[in-house]
């Protein structure tokens, strides 16, 4: 799964290069991910979040969608569909998907193959996780105010320290993780 997770980063990458080097968009989905990350609390959890995403890869899929859907859009039509409703069909070359916001998280449902992705909030242990394929992942969670406990790119917890040094040694962590694993 690593190995499929870096291949689809490089592929991201180069497709990126391509699409960039024309005319941009608004990149509205992406922009709604940030700037939910950034509500999500201290600056310190808004980064493992924003590293968090990019292990799921969260950014770097809504980036893609950006680039290859949404932006053509909103170029012929004049209107990103992202910015409209809080229910969103987006048409892509080979599916269809629904995006729903609801108190709880968001729901994105491709409406070719009825495959869900799920990204829940659980109050009661104060928590984000990702749901597939009926396979539930907490990569987040609210242990104090100071402290949250983090999925790895190995699968395992660690306690992140809600500060400068908490943060960089995550990040840290994930990169060396991230770097061995390509090798």
């Amino acid at each position: 799964m690593k190995k499929k997770v870096l291949t689809l980063a490089v592929a991201l990458t180069l497709v990126s290069g391509l699409m960039l080097s024309s005319c941009i968009g608004s990149f509205a989905l992406t922009n709604k991910v940030h700037n939910w990350n950034k509500q999500v609390g201290s600056k310190f959890v808004n980064e493992l979040v924003f590293v968090a995403f990019h292990v799921l890869p969260v950014y770097p899929i809504s980036v893609l969608a950006d680039i290859l859907v949404l932006n053509s859009i909103e170029f012929w039509s004049g209107n990103n569909p992202v910015e409209v409703a809080q229910t969103k069909v987006i048409d892509g070359k080979d599916a269809k998907y629904l995006v729903e916001q609801d108190a709880t998280g968001y729901t994105i449902t491709n409406q070719s193959d009825n495959s869900v992705t799920r990204f829940n909030f659980d109050a009661a242990d104060n928590s984000w996780s990702v749901d597939k394929d009926g396979m539930e992942v907490k990569f987040m969670q609210f242990i104090d105010d100071s402290h949250v406990k983090m999925l790895t790119p190995s699968g395992a917890y660690t306690t992140v320290e809600l500060n400068e040094q908490g943060v960089f040694a995550f990040e840290q962590l994930v990169n060396s993780t991230a770097f061995f694993a390509a090798r």
